[in-house]
């Protein structure tokens, strides 16, 4: 059983870094078509400005970045509880490629996580956030 629970949890991560990996490609290319609420990924990625249904949600789901020189924190300030938790935190560059990724469990005390940049790595980026009940998260900022 223990097996079985293990291999669910692993393809569980693995499902969950290439869905966010996809959809924030995408979120990429549409967010730079579109920055207002017609944007075509509405309901499926929430930020900040368009929080979609969950608005009430922001402060507890939306990722915040903190940046010193090329060390990038992202902290989501959620509860942490069996049944209501952040799964996973991602870091993606502007052509969607995955700098980085922590996925939590439900026993962390909380959701930071910290990736350090290469070196001269400027440009826009994204840091998502997703939570088991309320969907992903992203925020985008400029280094």
């Amino acid at each position: 059983m223990r097996n079985i629970m293990t291999a669910r949890r692993n393809f569980i991560k693995t499902a969950l870094t290439v869905a966010s990996g996809i959809a924030i490609g995408q979120a990429s290319t549409a967010f730079a078509a579109s920055n207002d609420s017609s944007c075509s990924t509405t309901g499926i990625i929430y930020t900040a400005k368009n929080p979609g249904k969950w608005a009430g949600k922001v402060g507890g789901h939306a990722p915040q970045v903190s940046v010193d020189g090329q060390k990038v924190t992202i902290t989501t300030d959620h509860g942490m509880s069996e049944k209501h938790y952040i799964v996973r935190h991602t870091l993606v560059s502007e052509n969607g490629k995955v700098l980085g990724a922590k996925t939590f469990s439900p026993s962390d005390d909380k959701a930071v996580s910290t990736f350090e940049l290469a070196e001269g790595q400027k440009g826009k980026l994204q840091a998502t956030s997703f939570c088991n009940k309320h969907d992903l998260w992203l925020t985008e900022f400029t280094i």
